[in-house]
């Protein structure tokens, strides 16, 4: 397939892109020994699976479907190659209904809670699984995006240290034989320095504990594969705590592994006025790229400027009943007309693993741009896929 045959809109993840990326993560394992997961949560397309169970120590889950996604996709066909992946899966609760099947699928399952893991751990080891439990080191480095801060007040996510000294206190530190490690995420598209900040507290709070442990899993949010992102504290952070306590050090990005990888090309449908310049596009903020909306955030537009920044100014909105379905304001060197191509940037990561079919809207293809040039369709939705989601 050739650009000029894409069909709109599309979702187009670039091969050569996705591997440098990888290229950068495997060389922090090389130096650090550190181990990569990949966040599904934030890319889930099994397509480039085995690719990126090449470079990285494997997956790390949110839920069941993840972790069996996972599971058949990258460690199961790898393991059969030689190459031992990892498969980790995490929840802030856990069904017990789904239980056997998760342990069936994971060899690491961290608990959000130590309820949780009164209940389900002695299962879980039983079975050879590896045991963890997230903590809340309760510090904020997040400014102006409170949805996606854990450590914000009255969260669901982690045990705090206030519970975690009760347990010692009431039962004794012999608990903690069912603990193979501690998991703490607190990041959101972030740099190393917060890292350092984060783990600073996350030492003074649970370190005496470390020594009684194998791992420690820094979670997402490192911005790893941004230009300009402190690869030397993140590095020293990993090998501190290694050298101190003798741990393994686990780190889970999802962005950091298809940061600026994908596109999400886009057709003009109208152009309209009220007030100004209105181009209505066949792909929707509220449909196909979520964040937009809910983070908020403006996605980058190849070959666009800021509004006023060009002679063209429009604002770009999408096809549904939404009236908030607006992408954002953007300016360009030439009128735009029906028919025009559009392409937005770093749409790979919670694009697809977050996209719907509100007022029927289809879902973008998924098109793969191989190393070679060539553009190839890897999936194309259809009616099926809107009405069997209902009923």
């Amino acid at each position: 397939m050739e650009w000029k045959d894409l069909p709109t809109p599309c979702y187009v993840v670039d091969e050569a892109l996705m591997e440098k990326n990888l290229e950068i993560l495997k060389g922090v394992m090389d130096r650090t020994k550190a181990k990569i997961l990949l966040a599904q949560k934030a890319f889930s397309m099994f397509e480039l699976y085995p690719l990126i169970g090449r470079y990285l120590t494997g997956t790390t889950a949110s839920g069941l479907y993840e972790a069996r996604l996972g599971y058949e996709e990258m460690v199961l066909p790898l393991n059969r190659q030689g190459k031992q992946c990892e498969n980790h899966v995490y929840a802030p609760a856990f069904r017990e209904d789904e239980m056997n099947e998760i342990l069936k699928y994971s060899d690491h399952i961290v608990f959000n809670s130590i309820k949780q893991a009164e209940k389900y751990a002695k299962k879980a080891k039983a079975l050879g699984k590896e045991v963890g439990l997230r903590i809340n080191p309760e510090c904020s480095t997040q400014e102006g995006h409170a949805i996606y801060d854990p450590c914000a007040p009255i969260s669901r996510l982690g045990v705090t240290q206030e519970s975690f000294l009760e347990k010692c206190s009431r039962d004794g530190e012999e608990w903690l034989g069912q603990i193979d490690g501690l998991h703490f995420h607190t990041l959101c598209e972030q740099d190393a320095d917060d890292l350092e900040k984060t783990l600073s507290e996350v030492e003074e709070k649970f370190g005496r504990f470390f020594t009684k442990l194998k791992w420690l899993n820094f979670g997402g949010g490192h911005h790893i594969t941004k230009p300009g992102y402190d690869m030397e504290t993140l590095e020293k952070c990993i090998k501190g705590i290694q050298e101190k306590y003798g741990l393994s050090v686990y780190l889970e990005p999802g962005e950091a592994v298809a940061l600026n990888a994908g596109f999400l090309v886009t057709t003009v449908l109208e152009i309209v006025h009220n007030g100004g310049d209105i181009a209505i596009l066949d792909t929707s903020a509220a449909c196909h790229m979520p964040d937009v909306l809910e983070m908020p955030y403006r996605p980058p537009l190849a070959g666009s400027g800021n509004p006023g920044e060009k002679t063209w100014n429009y604002r770009l909105g999408g096809p549904t009943c939404l009236a908030g379905d607006i992408i954002g304001e953007y300016s360009f060197d030439v009128p735009l007309k029906e028919g025009d191509k559009l392409v937005f940037e770093d749409m790979a990561i919670y694009s697809m693993v977050k996209n719907n079919t509100f007022n029927g809207m289809p879902l973008p293809a998924i098109i793969l741009k191989e190393k070679n040039g060539n553009y190839r369709l890897i999936k194309k939705f259809g009616y099926a896929d809107f009405k069997n989601r209902l009923s």
